[in-house]
């Protein structure tokens, strides 16, 4: 409940709708709840998650043999109904969720571990409910991607997240060419049975030299995180690392004046053989690590 009265709860819906952020709604009212859940230690559990579970009428899980773990080890027994809410049911159970909001329930949405809907199941759901202006609000807690970016070292004041790399190896070589020249620090996931591939790429493609860090079992018992370049954290990887991973790499450093100055004409050069501009911009910004937009950004005006 929140300080202002006991019969009403504030809703944190963040989106221009007619109903204004921070009105105060009924508790009869129906409402989504994302509910962010331990990544691997239950006494991370905030209590508003632990008030959620007991307290919501509908549960819906990424994995309900999870959910209901996660239940018995805070101690709570649900008393509302827990349905399985993953990548293959998604779309067939929207329905029946929405419907329990506008009928006045709590829907409570949880995954695995972390936040709802980042690279888990849940953007399909709140993107339904900001549709028809149904409540939503979030329980904030654990999250992967900013405790792996806090523990890895580099640089975290300018940073985004790229969930997880493609399967195959052309397309994962091809993400990877895009990443070359970010200068902010990127944060993603990867599976155990392709990491060892990712970072091999990464090193070829990005370079040998560039520091990254890679966070192993956030918070479990065999939490580890081990920094280095991308050549080290490749051939580490070969040993087979194990569990839920989260990669942090650093942001391409910025090209002095000259160097920016000699890729310019590099670029120039692509133009003149019959390149596009925007296509010989991100061929160098590629091959160089440097920012595509400052290379596209720097010919344009040596053209004016």
């Amino acid at each position: 409940m929140c300080d202002v009265c006991s019969d009403w709860r504030f809703s944190a819906s963040m989106t221009m709708s007619s109903r204004p952020y921070g009105v105060l709604v009924n508790d009869d009212d129906g409402r989504l709840v994302l509910a962010a859940t331990p990544l691997g230690d239950w006494r991370d559990a905030s209590p508003r998650l632990v008030e959620a579970l007991r307290t919501a009428d509908v549960i819906a899980a990424e994995d309900t043999r999870r959910a209901r773990a996660l239940a018995a080890g805070l101690d709570v027994t649900p008393t509302g109904r827990m349905v399985s809410f993953y990548d293959a049911v998604e779309t067939a159970r929207l329905g029946g969720l929405l419907e329990a909001i506008r009928s006045g329930q709590t829907v409570v949405l949880i995954t695995d571990a972390g936040m709802p809907s980042v690279s888990d199941p849940g953007y399909r759901l709140v993107a339904a409910c900001v549709a028809e202006d149904l409540p939503v609000t979030c329980l904030p807690g654990p999250s992967a991607v900013t405790t792996a970016l806090a523990l890895s070292g580099l640089p975290c004041d300018r940073f985004c997240f790229d969930g997880f790399p493609p399967r195959k190896q052309g397309e994962r070589r091809r993400w990877l060419t895009e990443l070359a020249g970010e200068r902010r620090t990127v944060v993603f996931f990867e599976s155990t049975h392709r990491i060892a591939a990712t970072l091999a790429d990464a090193a070829e493609v990005i370079g040998a030299e560039r520091r990254a860090a890679v966070c192993r079992e956030l918070t479990k018992t065999h939490e580890e995180v081990r920094r280095g370049t991308l050549a080290e954290l490749a051939e580490w990887a070969t040993g087979g690392p194990r569990g839920e991973i989260t990669v942090v790499l650093a942001g391409a450093p910025a090209p002095d004046t000259a160097d920016l100055t000699e890729l310019v004409r590099e670029v120039e050069e692509r133009v003149e053989g019959g390149e596009r501009l925007k296509q010989a911009a991100a061929a160098v910004a590629a091959e160089s690590g440097a920012s595509k937009k400052a290379l596209y950004d720097a010919a344009v005006a040596r053209r004016t």
